[in-house]
C-alpha cells in the first residue's frame, strides 16, 4: 500500500521528534566518548542506537517508552564497558584492537599489511592525503585502532616517541 491514512503519518513525525529528542538528551548525559570513533565496540553501539531508533520510529509494536528504554539500556552498556576499559588492561584488551605498524623507516611491513588486509595503494593513497609527495619523507605509517591509517613524517634528529607504547 502506498497510503493508509494521516495516522500512520502522524505517529512517525510526534514518536520521532520524542525518540530523537530522548537520545540526543541521553547522549548528551552520557558524555562525548559514547558515539566517539574509538573501535569496533562503538561502531556496533552507534548502529545499534540508530536502529534502535527507526524500530520505534517504523514499528507500531514498539512504544516509545520502550525505545527510550532500550537507548537507555546501550547507552548504559556502553557506559560501563568503557568506564571499565580505562581501568582495566584486560577489558581494554578484550575490546579494542592494537595498532598495527604498517610502514617504518622506508620500508613496507608486508606481513603486517597482510595480516591487516591493507595494500600498499591504500598507505600511499594515505601519504598523498596527508600532502607528501614522496614517501622517503616518512617515518612510519600506523594503521589506528578505528580503522584510519596515521602518518608520521621524518624529523630531523627527533625519535618516534608516539611508537613506543604497544606497537
Amino acid at each position: 500500500m502506498f497510503f493508509d491514512g494521516w495516522y500512520d503519518v502522524v505517529r512517525v513525525f510526534m514518536v520521532g521528534i520524542l525518540a530523537y529528542a530522548a537520545l540526543v538528551f541521553l547522549l548528551r548525559i552520557s558524555g562525548k566518548r559514547t558515539l566517539s570513533k574509538m573501535n569496533a565496540f562503538d561502531l556496533i553501539v552507534t548502529i545499534a542506537l540508530g536502529s534502535t531508533l527507526a524500530t520505534v520510529l517504523l514499528s507500531k509494536e514498539v512504544a516509545l517508552i520502550e525505545g527510550v528504554a532500550a537507548f537507555m539500556m546501550l547507552i548504559g552498556l556502553q557506559y560501563i564497558i568503557t568506564w571499565a576499559s580505562v581501568r582495566s588492561h584486560w577489558v581494554e584488551n578484550l575490546i579494542k584492537a592494537e595498532p598495527s605498524l604498517l610502514f617504518y623507516e622506508g620500508r613496507f611491513l608486508t606481513d603486517a599489511l597482510r595480516q591487516q588486509r591493507v595494500t600498499q595503494e591504500e598507505v600511499l593513497f594515505a601519504v598523498r592525503s596527508q600532502g607528501l609527495p614522496q614517501i622517503e619523507n616518512v617515518a612510519a605509517i600506523v594503521l589506528e585502532t578505528d580503522g584510519s591509517l596515521t602518518v608520521l613524517q621524518n624529523q630531523q634528529g627527533g625519535e618516534l616517541t608516539s611508537l613506543k607504547r604497544k606497537l
